[in-house]
């Protein structure tokens, strides 16, 4: 794939110099990698080299607004890095962990984090949610102020997975699309029962992008421990001591 795919348009540079300030060069890389590597490696197809500052670096740069400064983030599905890579890139008080469960892809992040030089700052988990909250992989149970997600899975499973990830009073920041008031009508009574407050909808980097970021955001208000099964009795509408 040809470098010139990842070049910036002239269109783009003003938004993409007040997103990442000084850490441009920085995004232009990574914006590089993901046309070239990420192409050959399956991870952005090909039709989306052309577009990856629009569709894929601006958009989730403009999620850090939402993020507090030094927060810990953990990106849950981070596939090729986004949100997660291009949050610390424009970010650097944040520590960031890409949370992805399938070897090539860790592969590329581990080696993009290498070759951009944000190993003080970056690291991969190669597993799913439920084991970075679990603490499997030598890591301990990991939890952070932030979890972000973009395109894995509706509001209920995502709340799912991540919700254990956050801490209490931190927030899960879900990168969504024309579908985010659906789904949050739709699944808000889930994600109460999960912990998480009545989700909103954010749009991030208004007056910068065109079309701003649509962000579902839940921040969590209880630790909810594991879901038990209803006892017999109380499935057949009877009722079970201790409950």
């Amino acid at each position: 794939m040809p470098a010139q795919e990842a070049a910036l348009p002239p269109e783009l540079a003003a938004a993409a110099r007040t997103l990442f300030g000084d850490r441009l060069d920085l995004a232009a890389a990574y914006a590089e990698l993901l046309a070239t590597d990420g192409v050959v490696r399956g991870l952005i197809g090909p039709r989306e080299a052309p577009r990856i500052w629009d569709r894929h670096l601006l958009n989730c740069a403009a999620v850090a607004e939402r993020i507090p400064e030094g927060a810990s983030v953990i990106d849950v599905g981070s596939g090729a890095g986004l949100p997660g890579m291009v949050l610390a890139i424009a970010r650097p008080d944040l520590t960031v962990t890409l949370v992805e469960p399938l070897a090539r892809r860790t592969s590329f992040l581990i080696e993009a984090v290498e070759g951009l030089g944000l190993t003080r700052m970056v690291r991969v988990f190669r597993g799913r949610a439920e084991e970075a909250a679990a603490g499997t992989g030598g890591l301990g149970p990991l939890s952070a102020d932030v979890v972000t997600a973009r395109a894995v899975a509706p509001l209920d499973r995502l709340a799912g997975w991540c919700l254990p990830l956050t801490v209490r009073g931190g927030r899960l920041l879900a990168l969504k699309g024309s579908s985010a008031a659906d789904e949050i009508t739709e699944h808000a009574a889930e994600v109460a029962r999960l912990g998480g407050a009545a989700p909103v909808v954010r749009l991030c980097g208004a007056g910068v992008i065109d079309p701003p970021t649509t962000v579902v955001e839940v921040v969590r208000e209880r630790i909810v421990g594991p879901v038990r099964k209803q006892p017999r009795a109380a499935r057949r509408g009877g009722r079970s001591r201790g409950r």
